[in-house]
Formats: C-alpha cells, structure tokens, sequence
C-alpha cells in the first residue's frame, strides 16, 4: 500500500545527548574525524547502514540506545569535547582574522552545484566538489563566505547498468527534513521566501534552505512550493536537467533570487552584507542584473549601477571550449525580463547587449552566460594556468586590439580540501610524526615546513600504508562489484569469481570521471591485446578501477561506458580491470587513496584543472596524465609521468588518440611497472617510495584548496573589495560618464608620429633609446589616456612577444593643431630581434585593466614605416 501523505518524525533526544543535533547538522563533520568517530560509536551498525550520515542515524538509533548513551559519562565526555572543539571553531580568529590588509566584510559565492558530502547529493562532478571544497576551505580559514546554490529534489541522477553495459539513471526523491538541512524562518516562524516575477502574470516563488558547513552558510533555493503551479515546483527538480527554457529559470532563480535570498539572510541574522560577490561559472550570472537593479531604486542610471556592480564582481570561468557554455535564444531572454515580467524597471535591450556575442564569429541571435559573466565583473579568472591562457583566447573578441596575453583574465589554480579527501590512514602517519594539530593545520591552511616532515618516515611505514590502502579497496571494489551485478540481473550463484577480483599486491590504475567525449574513457582500450597483456602479466601485472557517469542525453557517451563494460565483463580479464557504477563522493573517497597511479588522458587542453589527480596525490597515489590543466602546471617526474601529446594542427583525430594511447603503453610497461615491482636491498620499492614521498611532500602543498581560497582572497577579493568602496555613486556615476565620453571621442585618438634618438638597425645592449611621439586625443585629455611604449623580442612575423609595456609623459601643451607630445625612455635590456610599439590605451583610477574597455589606438602603417619600428 503507498501512503498518501508523509511526514519525517525527527527523534526527541535526551537533553544530556542535544548536542549531538547541532554536531550533526553542521557539516564540519564530513571532513572532522573527531566528530564522525562519535557518531560511530553511537551505533557501529547503523552508522553503515545511514551510510555514514548523522542525521540519518539519529533518526534511526532505537530510544533504548539513546537512554543508555544519555547515562554514559565516557560518551558524554566525549560528546562535551567534540562540542567544545565546534564551538572554538566557530568562534576563534583563524587565518583570515590575522591579515592586516582591510578584506570584504563578507563574499557570496555562487554556484549552480555544491559538493560538501554524499549525504548532500547536490553535485554531478567537478565544479561541484570543487564550489564544495571551496566553502570548507573558506570556513577553515575564517574567510566570511556565503554559499548560494538550488536545492534539487532529486538531486543527479543514481547510475546503473544493464545487462549488457547499458547505463541507467534513476531520480530519487530527497526530502529536504530528512537531509542536513535547516528551513530559515521569518521572525514570526514563517518560512521565508523569495519571490520572481514571470510572464503572463505568473510567479516563482521559492524557500531558503540553510545548510552550515563549518562557518559558512550555505543558501539552497528551493521551488517546489505549495504556491507554485506544477511547472513552477518543477523548476529546481533536477540539476542540469530540461530543456531551455527550464535552465533558463534556474538561472534566473539562482542569480536574481540568490541575491534576494543572501539579503534575506542577512536581515534576518545579522550576517554582513556582502562586499564582493563572485560568481562561479556563468550559470549564476543575473545575479548582478538584480545589484544593477537594487542600485537603481536608489537613484542610480543603469551605466552608474552597471560599474558599481563591476567593481565588487569576481567571475571564474570553468570551461575551455564554447560548447560548454550555456547560451540561450535573445527572444527567450527577452520574454523573461522587463514589463510584466522580472526586473520590470530595467530595459531589455541594456539587458540583451550584456550577453550578446559581438564579436567575429559569434552569433548575434544568441545570449551567452559566460559574456554576460565577464561583463559584469571587473575581475575575471580560470582556473590553471594553462586554462587562463586558453580563456583569453577564447574570449579574445571581447577585447579586440589587444594580444590574448593582455585580456583581463587572470588564473586560480584549483586546489581540493585535503581534511576530505586525505584517508584517515594517511592523515594518523603525518599525526604521528608531527602532532594532530600541527597536521590539521598542513591540511587545511597549507605550510610547506609541516610537509617537509613527510621526509622522516620511514620507508617501511610508507610501503605498508600504501599496502593497507590498496586492500581496503579491493575490499570495497568487490562489495560494489556484486551489488552491482545484482542489478544489473545475476544470482548469488554466478558471482563466486567477483571474491578473486584485483589483488592487494598489483600496481592498481584509478580512472574516475564525468564521461564526455573529450575526457577518452576508452583512450586504454585502443590496443586490447596490448592492454591485455598488461593486465595479465605474469611478473609486473596491472588492475584497473573504473567509474563515471555520462549525461542522461549524451548517448555517445554512454556507448563509451558500454564499450568499457563489455571489455571488464571478459572472463579473462575480468578479476584485473572493473568498472564501478554510480560514482560519488562516497566511492572516490575509498578510491583515490587505494590507487598507486591515478590516470587522466584528456584531449590536450580541453581539461580547464582536473583535481581528481590532486585527490589522490594527497593520499600517496603518482599521476599519470596528458599534460593538461593543473598536471601541465606542477608536473615534475619527482611526482609521476607526462603521457605525451600529438596535437599537430595536421593530426588526425584517430591517428592521435593511436599516438597517444601507445605512449600510453609505452609508458606502463617501460617505465611505471618496473619502478613498481623493482626490490631494492631491503626488499622495498626504493624509487617507487621515493616518488611517493615526493608528492606528499612536494606536490601536497600546492594541491590545497586553502592554496586557492587564498589566492582568491589576496588576489581577487581584496581588490574587488577595495574597488567596491571606491565606487560611491558620485564616483560610480563619474565613472560611466568618463566612460561614456571616452567611447564617443575614441574614433579621433590617433598615433601620429613616432621617432627615436637611434637610426641605425642595430644596437647595443643596455642602450636606452630616446622616443619621441606624437599623438591626436580627439578632444580627450591626458588625464584621459595612457601613452605607452611597448617592446620585447619579435618573432618572424615581427610579432612583440613577451612584451613590456612603459608609459610615456606628455610634453608642454598641445600645438596649433591640437596634437601631443609624448616622451620617454626605452632600454634595450634583451639581445637578439627586438621590436617596439606606441599605444594609447584608455586610463582612470578605477579600471582594474588598461584593456577593460577594450579601447586601443595604435599606429599607422604610414607612421609604422617612417619610424623603422624593428631592431635586429
């Protein structure tokens, strides 16, 4: 029988045992080992079964228990000390109270996804468990951050198979009373709520649910609400899931209601406003349409309010290719926004021109997130390296006239929360030999004097963790394996071969991921018979521990898993290679610290960071990778092995992927599996352990996401802080009227004449040229300029690389015909073909960037000729 109504009975705790309620519903307990191991002696038993969720677990521990516990004074001391332990943290100064520079009084965060835990499936990958990684570090080190996400009622999708191979996905119902969640309330007990206007009259209404995790709230919007109609409630069901339209009001409701949402919040507690909002990925980006629209309720014009919101906006962008960007139709947009719809006050034609793609090569008919991101914050990111230089050549169009190597966009390295991801095992070895508090703070903060210490284990201990790591896996691996078959049809009967899957003493390969094309799931299966014969090598064999999820509408992607699948289910090959289901935090907190290798073979650069690898670096596992994202920044071969690329602009995709997957190979059987199996004197591995002992001690540091949080804070929050005090509206007004003026006159700046002190075409280094240059302002100021001199090597194309940019001085007034003259030194400091250039770039005080308004005047080719502008 199906019940027809349901309610979540929450259990009436003793009063010795309240605080177990507040530990339990702060989420600093899926990274504090403290607090989950009192938990697990409230009930070994049921602790498994809630997999391992506090809240889940005191809704199930029988009265009988909790009696027994409520008079145990070993517990309750235990209890007392977990609590205490909370409440310092909630409450001491940490890191970011110590710096003296004057940070944001508080910084809200958004993303469409946020990974904390499994008992909080609000994730499909990794800008998910990064946005998650984010928030813990932030609260570890007493960085004032506010989180806003939706709340998705079922979540991503649960993966299986079928018989033959065929992914599954399943949508459970998450009932928000039962997850580690609190509902905020009006002061007279009424949930609260945000509200959006919609056309035809309709509205989205949706509540604030209030997850803690540490010191940082996180604000999940939630629309399925008695007073929404049936497709209002259905707006935030599933993460990424429908059609446009669909994503198009999550987005909506993520940005414009997220900002509603944190000023609720902060009404409601106290909170500090938040001085700087950073969006993560575009998905977020009306959030500032509605700042633009709070501002103009105070009187400010859309282009005053337009700065006053660049200012205090970060943007981080995630994705290295335009296909990953959300991009929806102008006409939808449009419909969306202005009389009778949201933000009614604001004009819709402003709105469209923020997303719209004009640029060459863009499509005019479409309104894309990612531009809208960029125009919309004053400071933008990727997040590698590598994934900043690919960033700024994509968005290149944004700025024309300037060289890709000038777009404003900066990098953050990712980094991953260690006190997550490091399995207990490792972290009790480093407590061990420095202390638990002095590892806590390696951990969370990051200090390369504490990692050093990895240096005085001994060999022996390092061998016998890694050992102990790889069986606990296997162990895991097999109970996965059969719960799997199970579902996939087979009888206890026919899974007998699954107790002799892997083996605790084989060099075990890790392989887990978002199944997109590009990421080449099967790059391993292109020559079987030599995968084969790795697998099933009589002296140096190799396992391989597989997972992923491909998109519920990427067939192609499921055909990638299909065709793994098949080739594990071989009897021959079977007990060496696996592929794991329904991959989650659960399973790759058991899997990245069981691995020795952990593989990632992307197509180069199509990987903006990757921090699986990082994962599992923290725990002892060596990375083997293209060399792409983060692994093309820090990769030394102290750490692993660079899978070598073939990414001639003339090679065939298939001619490629051979390539690579035979150095693949090459690889494995040449290098990595004789470093493995190889005995020195004392019958250890000695370079194997050497290698992991390098990346703990070398590559842990700068894995961190407090590395990144960080960065973040001294590179990008600050300086978005300092920028938003600046823009009082006098100044924001000022700003955009400079602004307004500068566009409008830019037409007639001109660079006329250009001469040196030096003829010749050769000089000496350490010779300081002289330059003289003179230029039109058309009716501009100095004061509204910069005139810069711009030199460094040039290539064969006469093209400056590595360019140095130095800014010239005006010279007496203008002439009878209202021409400058510029003046200015310029050391010839590099030998070889050296060039140089003048430009006139825009300048004020309150650009963070020359190029921000992507406003450049360079010189003629006439004057270009006249002035020998190349030196060899």
């Amino acid at each position: 029988m199906k019940a027809i109504r349901r309610f979540t009975v929450r259990p009436v705790l003793p009063e010795p045992l309240r605080p177990l309620s507040d530990l339990a519903r702060n989420l600093r307990w899926s990274w504090h080992a403290g607090t989950r191991d009192l938990f697990r002696s409230v009930d070994p038993g049921r602790w498994a079964a809630a997999g391992r969720d506090p809240v889940r677990l005191l809704g199930s521990v029988a009265a009988g228990r909790l009696t027994e516990l409520a008079g145990d004074r070993d517990f309750l001391d235990r209890l007392d000390a977990v609590a205490g332990d909370l409440d310092a943290y909630m409450t001491g100064d940490r890191w970011y109270q110590a710096q003296t520079d004057r940070l944001p009084a508080a910084v809200a965060y958004f993303s469409p996804e946020f990974g904390i835990t499994a008992a909080l499936p609000q994730y499909s990958g990794g800008l998910g468990i990064l946005a998650g990684d984010h928030l813990k570090a932030a609260s570890d080190l007493g960085v004032p951050l506010i989180g806003v996400g939706l709340l998705y009622r079922h979540g991503y999708f649960r993966q299986s198979l079928s018989r033959d191979g065929w992914q599954q996905e399943h949508y459970p119902v998450l009932d928000p009373h039962e997850l580690p969640l609190d509902q905020l309330e009006e002061p007279d007990g009424t949930p609260a709520q945000v509200t959006l206007a919609l056309p035809g009259d309709r509205s989205l209404r949706a509540r604030i649910w209030l997850a803690q995790v540490g010191r940082v709230p996180l604000l999940l919007l939630d629309s399925d609400v008695e007073e929404n109609d049936l497709g209002e409630r259905g707006v935030t069901d599933r993460l990424y899931g429908g059609g446009s339209e669909h994503r198009l009001l999550q987005e909506m409701l993520l940005g414009i209601g997220g900002v509603r949402a944190v000023r609720t919040y902060c009404g409601l507690t106290g909170h500090a406003a938040p001085e700087v909002f950073h969006t993560n990925e575009g998905h977020a980006g009306f959030l500032g349409l509605e700042r633009i629209a709070e501002l103009r309720a105070e009187g400010l014009d859309f282009d005053a309010a337009l700065e006053a919101v660049r200012a205090g906006t970060v943007f981080t962008t995630h994705t290295p290719v335009p296909a990953g960007i959300d991009r929806f139709d102008r006409e939808l947009v449009a419909r969306h926004f202005g009389p009778h719809a949201e933000l009614p006050n604001m004009e819709v034609d402003r709105i469209l021109r923020l997303g719209t793609e004009s640029y060459p090569g863009g499509e005019p008919g479409l309104f894309n997130m990612a531009v809208m991101g960029l125009r919309l914050a004053q400071r933008a990111n990727g997040v590698s390296l590598l994934h900043g230089d690919v960033s700024r050549e994509m968005f290149a169009g944004l700025w024309p006239g300037f060289d890709p190597e000038e777009v404003p966009i900066t990098s953050v390295t990712n980094g991953v929360h260690a006190p997550t991801w490091v399995a207990p095992e490792v972290f009790r070895l480093g407590a061990r030999q420095i202390g638990a508090q002095r590892a806590e703070e390696a951990l969370s903060v990051g200090d390369s004097d504490r990692w050093d210490s990895v240096a005085d284990i001994a060999d022996q201990d390092i061998w016998e963790l890694r050992r102990s790591l790889r069986e606990l896996l296997v162990l895991e691996v097999r109970e996965r394996l059969r719960a799997s078959w199970r579902q996939r049809g087979a009888g206890t009967a026919e899974l007998g071969w699954i107790d002799g899957v892997l083996d605790p003493d084989v060099l075990t390969i890790g392989f887990a991921r978002r199944v997109p094309s590009y990421k080449r799931l099967t790059l391993m299966l292109r020559d079987r018979d030599r995968l084969t014969d790795l697998l099933l090598h009589p002296e140096r064999p190799v396992q391989i521990v597989v997972a992923g999820k491909a998109h519920p509408a990427d067939d192609g992607g499921k055909r990638l898993i299909q065709e793994l699948v098949r080739f594990a289910d071989d009897p021959r090959v079977r007990h060496r290679i696996v592929f794991l289901p329904d991959y989650g935090m659960a399973m790759a907190q058991k899997l990245y610290p069981g691995c020795d290798i952990w593989l990632n073979n992307p197509l180069r650069p199509l990987e903006a960071c990757g921090t699986s690898g990082m994962k599992a670096a923290l725990n002892g596992c060596l990375n083997l990778s293209v060399l792409d994202g983060w692994w093309n920044e820090w990769f030394q071969p102290d750490f692993g092995w660079a899978i070598p690329t073939a990414d001639g602009v003339g090679t065939d995709p298939d001619r490629r992927d051979d390539i690579e997957a035979a150095a693949l190979y090459d690889l494995l059987e040449q290098r990595i599996t004789p470093c493995f199996y190889e005995r020195g004197r004392g019958g250890l591995p000695d370079r194997w352990i050497e290698m992991v002992r390098r990346t703990l001690s070398l590559l842990g540091p700068k894995v961190l996401a407090g590395r990144m949080v960080r960065e973040y804070v001294e590179r990008l929050y600050a300086p978005a802080a300092h920028a938003h005090r600046a823009m009082d509206p006098d100044s924001a007004r000022a700003l955009a009227g400079w602004k307004a003026r500068v566009r409008a006159a830019w037409h007639g700046v001109t660079v006329d004449h250009v001469e040196t002190s030096v003829t010749a075409a050769t000089a000496e280094l350490g010779t300081t040229l002289a330059l003289r240059v003179r230029v039109g302002l058309g009716g501009l100021k100095p004061e509204d300029v910069e005139v810069q001199a711009v030199s460094g090597r040039v290539d064969e194309e006469d093209r400056i690389t590595d360019a140095a940019a130095v800014p010239l001085k005006p010279v007496g007034a203008p002439d009878p015909e209202g021409r400058w003259v510029y003046e200015g030194p310029l050391a010839l400091d590099r030998t070889g073909p050296f060039g140089y250039t003048v430009r006139i770039l825009p300048g004020h005080r309150l650009l963070a960037s020359g190029a921000e308004l992507g406003l450049v005047a360079v010189p003629s080719e006439d004057v270009v000729e006249a002035a020998g502008l190349l030196m060899r």
